[in-house]
């Protein structure tokens, strides 16, 4: 196994494998909106997705931060690790709270890549990021559940084995507490479908295979819940920050493709007798989404350390989330002007990297929402939601 502490191999690696997968093999899934199987098959194979995954259950046994570097190189080099980051994130909440049973039945399969665990059902078309006020519910039936609901922006549900599911097992009006009677299972989505579970796709602004989920009276074994009956909220919050981190790796890789592309440009590109990138008004840009970039980089790097410490890093997270995908945002818009046409022209890419990485100023939790978590938690602010 390579040492977690020494990254450079495994960036190394990374950017080995994505070399294989240049920017035609991106511009043809976009087109079809199809997902890279390929380009998954071959992480998976290379032991990427497993990154978390401990050695015992034939993982990669690695930490955060080599997870979040992994993350980071995907984009740097031009490919789309939303295509299947869950399968990193997603896992932690089995590892941390599942039974020995679940790890030893679902890890190892996982890590061989003979299972997908990519789809997190958690958002629900009524109440978005309020997370305490789904509607999806789970009732107990002797040893099984019957789940009845929906779930929304559920990416990769139709190419996924397996569900990270949160729902409502408790009332709201009868919990003990506002974040009591949620409960967390794991759904084998190839067991369901057609038998109480729905899956439709929804066509986005960018190939994102993301989707909206029905349950319908959908019976599932007792032994596909997670932990203890009514605790799912605690168990996810663990996740979201392990998610929010390697998001923020991620629009931190994009920002380095961005602003390697328009510094690139600007010193070949000849306007007037003189390559653009003379000119301060086409210099400063690039220079100030560097700047940005990197003080980024410097809170994702913190927040993973934090993270594999085992510290509370609910503030670094979410710091690191919010400053990068500005800093990515920065650097798209930035190269798109730095272009001027070219920029909108599909054979350089700006524009498909431009669109996939805007999503993550709204997903997975809006910028909005972390200044407001930062107020209340941080600064002590009343609780504005």
């Amino acid at each position: 196994m390579i040492e977690a502490t020494d990254l450079a191999p495994i960036r190394e690696a990374v950017r080995a494998l994505c070399a294989n997968f240049p920017g035609a093999y991106w511009r043809g899934l976009d087109r079809e909106r199809a997902y890279p199987e390929e380009f998954v098959a071959a992480l998976t194979k290379a032991g990427f997705l497993a990154a978390l995954i401990p050695e015992e259950y034939g993982g990669s046994g690695l930490t955060m931060t080599a997870a979040a570097a992994i993350m980071e190189e995907i984009q740097a080099s031009g490919c789309n690790g939303a295509a299947c980051h869950a399968q990193m994130y997603t896992m932690g909440t089995v590892l941390r709270h599942g039974s020995a049973e679940q790890k030893a039945r679902y890890l190892p399969g996982i890590a061989r890549g003979e299972l997908r665990l990519q789809a997190f059902g958690v958002t629900a078309p009524t109440s978005g990021t309020d997370t305490l006020s789904l509607r999806t519910t789970a009732a107990r039936d002797g040893d099984h559940y019957v789940i009845n609901g929906q779930k929304i922006w559920t990416s990769r549900a139709e190419h996924s084995d397996l569900m990270l599911l949160l729902a409502r097992t408790t009332p709201r009006e009868q919990a003990a507490s506002r974040t009591a009677g949620l409960s967390v299972f794991l759904i084998d989505m190839r067991e369901v479908k057609g038998k109480g579970l729905t899956i439709r796709p929804i066509r986005t602004m960018m190939n994102h295979a993301t989707t909206e989920v029905f349950f319908e009276n959908m019976r599932v074994p007792a032994d596909n819940l997670v932990g203890v009956e009514g605790q799912g909220f605690r168990y996810i919050l663990s996740g979201m920050n392990a998610e929010r981190i390697l998001i923020a790796a991620e629009c931190i890789g994009d920002a380095k493709w961005f602003i390697a592309k328009a510094a690139a440009y600007a010193g070949e590109r000849v306007v007037f007798g003189r390559p653009i990138g003379q000119n301060q008004g086409v210099q400063f840009p690039i220079a100030r989404a560097y700047i940005g970039m990197r003080a980024a980089e410097l809170m994702v790097r913190e927040a993973a350390t934090l993270y594999e410490a085992g510290k509370n890093c609910g503030a670094e997270a979410n710091m690191a989330k919010h400053l990068a995908a500005e800093a990515s945002w920065a650097a798209a818009d930035m190269c798109v002007q730095t272009h001027g046409g070219f920029g909108f022209a599909e054979e350089f890419d700006i524009e498909r990297k431009f669109r996939e990485t805007r999503l993550y100023t709204v997903a997975p939790i809006s910028t909005n929402l972390i200044l407001s978590y930062i107020a209340e938690h941080v600064l002590g602010l009343p609780r504005s939601y």
